[in-house]
């Protein structure tokens, strides 16, 4: 697999790769304020042997595809992308926010859309995920605005993409939790904090659900505490999230393969 090692180089410098591989050990970024009190949980011997029993089934249908992480603001991409990166024999985390940041010389999301406006930050991420387009063997979670521009499925569309659906409501209460500064799209300075936020989010699904239709994977936190006789998604652990994902990301590509070999 040469053409795949010298395909991740991307120009994507060595720098930037350690610096995102660090990340996994808790580089704080946008996502991670709310994904450090998802890692809080306690993990169950029953929820890690599944986790690894399922992260070996599903490795081996992946065949090196990349898996893109999308979903809201504070969904937990990082933290769910960082658990299927370490189980996934040779896969390795990317952060797409963070790699913007890089390629900006080391400005904040926040700065770049205060200095450049949002456009400017479109357009590098669209940059980003190009590059990324081209590479194998990486789990990816993208930023909340990302599923807004059509050919960012395109590319996207060459690996694996994985919708993490989250309840508004739940989502509301992760980000206050830990204050929306870092958030351009949702920065205000009201002591209303959770409305506010969350009329925000209702906005920004209304104008970003249907994309996600886009994706090959969805996991609903809603469908999943109903099956687990959960009355609040808010339980539901970034592990079991992974476990969920790995599940429907097997299931998708077994009936890939199927339709695959029909249309022989």
């Amino acid at each position: 697999m040469e053409s795949e090692t010298s395909e991740q180089s991307l120009n994507l410098t060595a720098s930037c790769i350690y610096s995102d591989r660090r990340s996994i050990s808790g580089v704080a970024d946008v996502d991670q304020h709310v994904d450090s009190s998802l890692e809080s949980e306690c993990l169950t011997t029953k929820d890690d042997l599944a986790l690894k029993k399922k992260s070996q089934e599903t490795g081996p249908h992946l065949d090196g595809r990349c898996i893109y992480l999308v979903g809201m603001m504070g969904s937990g991409k990082t933290t769910i992308g960082q658990i299927l990166s370490q189980l996934l024999h040779g896969y390795s985390f990317f952060d797409s926010d963070k790699l913007v940041e890089e390629a900006a010389g080391g400005a904040t999301v926040a700065d770049i859309f205060k200095l450049h406006g949002e456009s400017f930050f479109r357009e590098m991420e669209t940059e980003v995920l190009r590059k990324l387009s081209r590479t194998y063997r990486l789990v990816i979670s993208t930023g909340g605005g990302a599923v807004v521009e059509p050919i960012n499925w395109k590319y996207m569309h060459k690996g694996i993409i994985v919708f993490i659906d989250v309840p508004l409501e739940v989502l509301a209460r992760r980000i206050t939790s830990v204050g929306t500064t870092s958030r351009p799209l949702l920065h205000h300075g009201s002591s209303d904090s959770y409305v506010k936020t969350l009329r925000q989010l209702s906005m920004l699904w209304k104008e970003r659900s249907e994309a996600y239709n886009n994706a090959h994977v969805r996991v609903s936190l809603e469908n999943m505490a109903a099956k687990l006789g959960q009355e609040d998604a808010c339980h539901i652990t970034p592990t079991q999230i992974a476990i969920e994902a790995l599940v429907q990301c097997k299931s998708y590509l077994k009936k890939e393969c199927n339709i695959n070999v029909h249309l022989l």
